[in-house]
């Protein structure tokens, strides 16, 4: 990641240039390592952004509106105290390094004019965000707190005086533009990335390369300053054969120019934003699709282990007419039994063979008879408790297939969300404890939607909710409902409006079916097609369980239509 102080540098002149003098009007922390400032300055409002993340640190301009929790965490509400309503008097990086502050003039509770300090520190796994007094020095408080257990060398808790992070052992990147540095020759005869890197503080791997693979480097360097200064950097993000961001930076980059895909911006808060949209939303998505999916693949080894036990059980219960013929037989030769018996070798009247029978010497022949009689009642009523038994554990592991399904086939974190909510609401996870006595909002139904050059529409469910909402209250009884055949799946609807709906597009409809499977990485696959009249949900069955007749199949290979 190229977030390097050059980047920092680019940042700091862009926040000035449309924020500086600006009011802080709201303050938001969206995730425990995430900050939003709201902005009002003369040229308008803005959102700045700000993360502390070990792997997506920086600061940058945002134009969405990021999902806050329901209830404020410590760490906004003390920023909110001490800024909300001040004033931002200034905004520098510290030296070359990838810190920038926001000098803040603001009130306090008696009516008087204080100074603090944010202190963005964008240093990987060690990145934080600090709020300082300015007249004392001291930390008000930080968004991660780090005592003398986590780092001996340096602490940040309320209370101490804030210390920069120590210097490295390099020359820092501003005194080589600035040609300040006794050692800048020495420095620029190095023709490899590697060894300037361990020279030159502030820049990072990518672009230590670029600046080894230079001739010119003194130019090179040059270029970078005026560019930076009057804010005309045009940053780029490089995407693989895959079209997934594989860096970024505010300069051309010739080592990724030759093997990448290049999109150019005008602003580096728009570059940095899509490059860690794309790139933290896959890596979080992962992670909390990672946490569910193992949640559900435990339930789903308990279904496993059930059916199991259960199909044994049925097999014995199946097997028990030796027990109403061994309580006939006794019944028949009661005069050859007495009690105390433990045994005794008797006739079978339907085949002739002689079969032993075990007896409970303690209890007369008659009730011997009983007992086999009372048995053979209970394993016939068995059987029919562990077929209902078998029928429901196997809904339940149809619909635990079907949401692992959608978690393996997506790392969108809203989709991710609503399928922990699901579980939570079908009793397969524990509901999470309500901060503030805030509830969490109902999930508004977002289908994905593709468009056909014919103008039919089709819709997929996103989650097993999403997909009785379709089939049962969006579809209209002229529509078509497709569902892979066997294979867990989103339902799809195919809505032509009012032109009939084609073979082509019922094609397609399959396709985009196929692919919203289990069978995603599949050839061949199966898919049913019906109208949606003939879908039918069963009482009691869980969210997404449906049963239809009238069915046709086509087989067909997952794939998306090329426009959505």
């Amino acid at each position: 990641m190229a977030y390097d102080g050059l980047v920092t540098e680019a940042v700091v002149w862009e926040l000035k240039e449309n924020i500086l003098l600006g009011k802080i009007e709201k303050v938001y922390q969206p995730e425990k390592d995430e900050l939003v400032l709201n902005i009002h300055s003369k040229k308008g409002n803005f959102k700045v952004f700000a993360s502390s993340g070990s792997s997506h640190a920086r600061v940058h301009f945002i134009d969405g509106s990021p999902v806050n929790p329901p209830a404020p965490l410590a760490f906004c509400m003390l920023l909110r105290k001490h800024l909300q309503g001040g004033r931002i008097t200034e905004i520098i990086q510290k030296d070359s390094e990838r810190i920038i502050e926001f000098h803040i003039e603001t009130l306090n509770e008696l009516g008087f004019n204080v100074s603090k300090k944010l202190i963005f520190e964008i240093m990987g796994k060690h990145s934080n965000i600090v709020l300082v007094d300015a007249a004392t020095g001291k930390i008000l408080d930080a968004i991660k707190r780090v005592s003398f257990d986590v780092n001996r060398a340096r602490q940040i808790l309320p209370g101490i005086i804030y210390e920069y992070p120590p210097k490295q052992d390099k020359v820092p990147y501003k005194e080589l533009l600035e040609g300040k540095s006794e050692d800048l020759e020495d420095i620029l005869k190095a023709n490899k990335g590697a060894a300037l890197l361990r020279k030159i503080g502030g820049i990072s791997p990518a672009l230590a390369e670029e600046i080894a693979s230079r001739e010119d480097k003194i130019g090179f360097l040059i270029d970078i300053k005026e560019k930076i200064e009057s804010n005309s950097v045009k940053p780029n993000i490089y995407y693989s054969d895959k079209e997934e961001p594989v860096e970024f930076h505010i300069l051309k980059l010739d080592e990724y120019e030759k093997v990448c895909r290049v999109e150019t911006f005008e602003s580096i808060s728009r570059c940095l934003e899509k490059y860690f949209s794309l790139r933290e939303s896959s890596n979080q998505g992962k992670q909390k699709s990672h946490d569910l999916i193992r949640a559900v693949n435990a339930n789903l080894d308990k279904m496993y282990l059930k059916k199991k036990r259960l199909s044994e059980d049925l097999i014995k219960a199946e097997n028990s007419e030796d027990l109403r013929l061994f309580g006939e037989l006794i019944t028949a030769n009661l005069h050859m039994i007495k009690t105390g018996m433990r045994t005794v070798d008797l006739i079978n009247y339907y085949n002739g063979e002689k079969v032993t029978v075990n007896l409970n010497p303690k209890d007369s022949p008659s009730k011997n008879a009983q007992q086999y009689f009372k048995k053979y009642g209970k394993a016939k009523t068995a059987v029919k408790e562990k077929q209902l038994q078998l029928e429901k554990n196997q809904g339940e592991i149809l619909y635990l297939e079907s949401v692992l399904t959608f978690l393996e086939n997506t790392d969108d974190i809203g989709e991710i969300e609503s399928l922990r909510r699901e579980l939570v609401e079908t009793g397969y996870l524990r509901k999470r404890k309500e901060r503030g006595g805030y509830k969490e909002k109902a999930d508004k139904p977002k289908p994905h939607r593709y468009l056909l050059e014919s103008g039919a529409t089709i819709l997929v469910g996103r989650n097993n909710k999403e997909n009785d909402i379709l089939t049962f209250k969006t579809g209209s009884k002229t529509d078509l409902w497709l569902h892979t055949k066997d294979i867990p799946g989103s339902h799809v609807i195919l809505k032509a409006g009012e032109k009939e709906i084609s073979e082509e597009d019922i094609v397609t409809g399959c396709e985009i079916a196929a692919y919203h499977s289990k069978a995603r990485g599949s050839e061949n696959v199966p898919v049913d097609y019906v109208p949606i009249k003939y879908v039918k949900k069963p009482a009691g069955a869980k969210p997404g369980m449906v049963i239809f007749t009238n069915n046709r199949t086509v087989w067909v290979n997952p794939k998306l239509p090329k426009s959505k």
